[in-house]
């Protein structure tokens, strides 16, 4: 009877950490860094999420669909049609698959700088 307690806590942890896959939402546009397909460095990749279903469109435009990993739900995604894995980072920012390949969330261009001008006093005469 003592280890009841310790079975339902135990139940209840894992309860808890299979709600928390979609923490993070990765739905953006990313850009590939590292070990990129068919060697398209920094092309577009894009994620799509809606719930816990992700689909992945790779940086050559084949399309996958992902879900989080039982095993880590709040940090990594399985691609089923891949067979593989991927981590991504706490923020979003960044997504590591296991054949090496690495996507950087694509957040554009700075934005302009704001100029401020004085406006000019009338000239009298």
């Amino acid at each position: 009877m003592r280890r009841l307690p310790l079975v339902i806590g135990l139940l209840t942890a894992c309860a808890v950490t299979g709600a928390s896959a979609a923490t993070v939402n990765l739905t953006g546009t990313y850009r590939c860094i590292q070990n990129c397909q068919g060697g398209m460095f920094g092309a577009p990749a894009f994620v799509t999420q809606n719930g816990e279903a992700v689909t992945l469109t790779t940086e050559a435009g084949d399309s996958f669909k992902a879900w989080p990993d039982w095993n880590a739900p709040a940090s990594r995604l399985w691609i089923d049609a891949r067979d593989e894995g991927a981590v991504y980072s706490p923020d979003g920012m960044r997504i590591q698959f296991d054949d090496g390949r690495v996507w950087q969330r694509d957040i554009g261009p700075p934005p302009p700088p704001v100029v401020y001008r004085r406006a000019h006093a009338e000239w009298r005469y």
